[in-house]
């Protein structure tokens, strides 16, 4: 089976991460969002999987570079049932890093390492009701129950999804505050977790603990923005990157720093490929 061709990065920094990547291998990380990149967005995040080319083309990739991360906001677990990540042959050294990297699982062990439920959650989502009835939440808004490290509220199914979640953020941003949390915005969607963790801080800390050479980070939503900022710091010491941005949702403030913008899970799925072809 022929490999699909490689995009070219539009920005120059991202011509020489991909170049960097492409000359070692060997040291190069890829780190993948799931949702909105790996696997298409779907009106029930329960339903999402993994694009059908997602998997084959990661397992084609992953060993023939120095680490394959997935980093979600979901809980590992959930990622890799979604996903069907666990047993592919080639995926034996994919780490999955769920709630923003406050979770790992390795596959070589097919464990989950985590802190485990926070408090805080727990009692902003037994308060969450409440608070959404008393808002004036419209009908079609709904909770995604994260585990024991966040809880979500989504306005996609609303009449007017945009209308619904500006008027969500504040009463949800006070109640998050109240039990010590933060408010991650996405689209259409507001989750309340604990803070200190983000895509920044675990990418940053995957890619030194890998002695990376050369950063790819693919991601679709505003929760990408702290990976994107970790890049450009790695780039600021020496460490070539290259930013993707599956824009299988409308996020000017990810497509436009992007080096290369690529139109959803599918065409991910054919860079992950690419790179496999251009390397093996």
């Amino acid at each position: 089976m022929a490999a699909s061709p490689l995009p070219d990065p539009a920005t120059p920094q991202g011509r020489a991460g991909l170049r960097a990547l492409l000359a070692a291998p060997e040291r190069a990380v890829v780190v993948l969002d799931f949702d909105g990149t790996l696997a298409p967005i779907v009106p029930d995040p329960g339903q999402a999987r993994a694009h059908p080319a997602a998997v084959p083309a990661m397992a084609r990739l992953a060993p023939l570079i120095g680490s394959l991360v997935v980093l979600t906001g979901r809980p590992a677990a959930t990622a890799v049932a979604y996903g069907g990540f666990a047993g592919v042959p080639g995926l034996e050294h994919l780490v999955v890093l769920g709630h923003y990297g406050a979770e790992r699982w390795d596959a070589a062990g097919g464990r989950v390492e985590g802190p485990g439920d926070d408090p805080g959650v727990a009692a902003a989502r037994a308060q969450l009701p409440g608070v959404l009835a008393a808002a004036g939440a419209p009908q079609g808004t709904w909770t995604d129950d994260k585990g024991g490290r966040a809880v979500a509220v989504h306005t996609r199914r609303t009449t007017a999804p945009q209308a619904a979640f500006e008027a969500l953020r504040a009463p949800l941003t006070a109640l998050a505050e109240q039990h010590g949390l933060v408010v991650e915005p996405g689209s259409m969607v507001l989750e309340l977790r604990p803070p200190g963790m983000d895509k920044g801080v675990a990418l940053t800390a995957h890619a030194r603990a890998a002695g990376a050479g050369a950063v790819l980070y693919a991601g679709d939503d505003l929760g990408d923005l702290a990976a994107y900022d970790a890049v450009d710091r790695l780039r600021g010491e020496g460490v070539p990157g290259v930013l993707v941005a599956s824009a299988s949702t409308d996020v000017p403030a990810l497509s436009d720093r992007a080096d290369l913008v690529l139109p959803g899970p599918e065409a991910v799925a054919a860079l992950l490929d690419g790179l496999a072809g251009a390397i093996g």
